[in-house]
Order: C-alpha cells, then structure tokens, then sequence
C-alpha cells in the first residue's frame, strides 16, 4: 500500500477538527467584538468550548480596547499548530516565516468564509421565515448588520427589495480574489 494510506485519513481528521475548534474561537472573538448577547444558547455553546485555553491565555495577553486580544493569539497559534502538523505528515518542511505567513492567510480566508456564510444564511432566512426572531437568526444579525449597514449606504433601496446582502456577498468574493493569493504567494517565496 502507498504511504499516503494511513496519512490521508490522519490529515483529514487533523484539518477537520482543528478547522472546527479555530472556527469556534474566531466566532467568538467575532460576536464579542459585534457585541453579541452571550445569552444566546449558540453562543453560550461557543463560550464553553473555547473557555479553558483563553482562561490561561488571559492571565499573559491582556485586551486591546474592545479586541480580545487572547483569542486571535489562539486562533493563530492553533492555526499555525494545525499547519505544521499537516505539512510534517505530508513531509514538507517549511519555516516559521513560511508557516506564519500561510496560517494568517488560512485565518483571514476562514473570516471572510464565516462572513460569506452568515450573510447568505441571513439572506436565505429572510426569505424562509421573515421576522422570525431566534438564536440562531440573532447570532445572524448581530454578526452580519455591520457589513450590511455599510452596504446600504452605497446600494439604494430597490422597490422594497434590500440588495445590501448581494453587494456584501460581492464585496466578500472580491475580498477573498484580491487578498488571499498575495498572501499565499509570499508564503510560498519564504518557504
């Protein structure tokens, strides 16, 4: 049998269950910073999980204003881990440079995917169920009115018809095509 074998299904479990957990944390730091209420069943869900390593991490990386500071630490730190042990299985070696530099692309790649996915969910339950109000529609909003609010200031509305979250999803799209390859193509000269 080919080495892969064995690694394969090893890497995969690594990239799901870490890509998870760092989602976890991100959205964390996302609803605290969009001043979310924690009395959301998701978000207290959230708070559970991602508790016990930002207990420790707060004791060392204090806040920056509103920023929680100790949960982007942790999000990269957990990132950079996850990349490391996947490109070791894989028998690449690269260096801190290299690796840090394709942790912080993975990181801003899942943010604006977290947001890409909130705005389009958002958008999917205003037509399902309008003026339904639960948590997880709550988590929605809260996540998603910033970006829409800018929206809507540059977007007329239209007969009644928002386009903010269209002009948000391009904008997102537009994003991820202009960020992400600079980042990855200087992680890939350092490496």
């Amino acid at each position: 049998m080919d080495s892969s074998y064995l690694t394969d299904p090893i890497i995969l479990v690594v990239d799901s269950l870490s890509s998870l957990y760092i989602m976890a944390v991100l959205l964390r730091f996302l609803l605290q910073w969009c001043g979310t209420s924690f009395y959301n069943p998701i978000a207290q869900l959230l708070l559970k999980i991602t508790h016990p390593p930002l207990r420790v991490l707060r004791r060392f990386i204090p806040p920056i204003g509103r920023t929680d500071t100790s949960s982007l630490v942790l999000v990269l730190a957990l990132q950079m881990l996850a990349n490391f042990v996947i490109l070791i299985l894989k028998g690449v070696t690269v260096n801190i440079g290299a690796l840090a530099i394709l942790s912080m692309t993975d990181v801003v790649a899942l943010l604006l995917n977290i947001f890409i996915f909130a705005v389009f969910a958002r958008a999917l339950l205003s037509w399902i169920n309008p003026g339904a109000y639960d948590s997880a529609s709550s988590m929605l909003a809260s996540l998603t009115d910033p970006l829409l609010a800018l929206c809507r200031k540059f977007i007329p509305d239209v007969g009644g018809i928002d386009l903010s979250p269209l002009a948000a999803l391009l904008f997102l799209q537009l994003a991820k095509m202009l960020v992400l390859p600079p980042l990855q193509q200087l992680a890939s000269l350092l490496s």
